[in-house]
């Protein structure tokens, strides 16, 4: 770390060096402290037996039932967020900041579905207002679309601890919360960004490389008619491989062509 720099440049480089967030006032060696720890009684470790497999858990409840019911119950977005923003069954948001509902227009025609928030969607409350927000608002742009003109959300509403992949448990518990909320937006054409969100609501294994760029029905008992989906990359995923742009923006057309009823 350089040593002669003004404070404010200092500041700078911890902000350019990913360093974002304090969490102490004073630093601390860790590599002092590990040295002090005490050796790990390794014989002991191994002779303890292996727990015994634990059977499937049953699916998440709260005093107002399982997700499922409690989504089925609501009749309106404002019921659906109230609900969402109650249930406290699973354990992935009691570690987040906000529940993450959605942003946009609730009228629009075109629905994008991401797959959990991050860091700064956390602290907003709102879904893509990070950098892949930024990129996602420029991916829309490009196509004549905008936050007014869409409507904005993710299958897992509570970020993830340290912005890690939410869980095959984590997404079957928030399935029918998402679900409930395609149901009440009835949208004409659905986006997913992303291979978790893609899997999730088109119950499929195939990678993201395998179902982007092409077209899909998306039903449910809720919906009067099938909706056209569209898998295409996350920004966040455009933003680590900037070659598969390319792959997107073809995708991006294609919903242009759908838009403008030319497909």
């Amino acid at each position: 770390m350089p040593l002669d720099l003004s404070p404010h440049d200092l500041l700078r480089w911890y902000l350019d060096a990913g360093v974002d967030e304090a969490i102490g006032e004073v630093p601390v060696d860790r590599f002092a402290a590990s040295a002090k720890a005490p050796p790990r009684p390794v014989a002991v470790a191994a002779a303890m037996p292996a727990p015994a497999p634990q059977p499937s858990a049953p699916p998440a409840r709260h005093d107002g039932g399982t997700a499922a019911h409690v989504a089925a119950q609501c009749r309106d977005l404002a019921q659906l967020r109230q609900a969402m923003e109650a249930f406290d069954a699973l354990p992935l948001k009691r570690t987040a900041m906000s529940t993450v509902f959605a942003d946009g227009n609730p009228d629009a025609d075109i629905m994008c579905i991401g797959e959990a928030p991050g860091q700064e969607e956390d602290r907003q409350g709102l879904p893509f207002v990070g950098k892949s927000g930024k990129l996602l608002d420029r991916m829309l742009a490009s196509i004549g679309l905008d936050r007014g003109s869409v409507y904005i959300s993710n299958v897992v509403p509570w970020r993830p601890v340290d912005n890690r992949k939410p869980t095959a448990d984590e997404v079957a518990v928030c399935l029918p919360f998402i679900t409930r909320h395609i149901e009440l937006v009835d949208p004409k054409l659905l986006i997913l960004f992303g291979g978790a969100a893609a899997s999730a609501l088109l119950g499929r294994s195939e990678g993201i490389n395998r179902l982007r760029g092409r077209w899909f029905d998306y039903s449910s008992p809720g919906l009067p008619r099938p909706v056209a989906v569209m898998p295409t990359f996350h920004p966040a995923y455009l933003l680590r491989t900037p070659a598969a742009k390319r792959e997107a923006w073809r995708d991006l057309l294609a919903v242009r062509k759908r838009i403008d009823g030319h497909s």
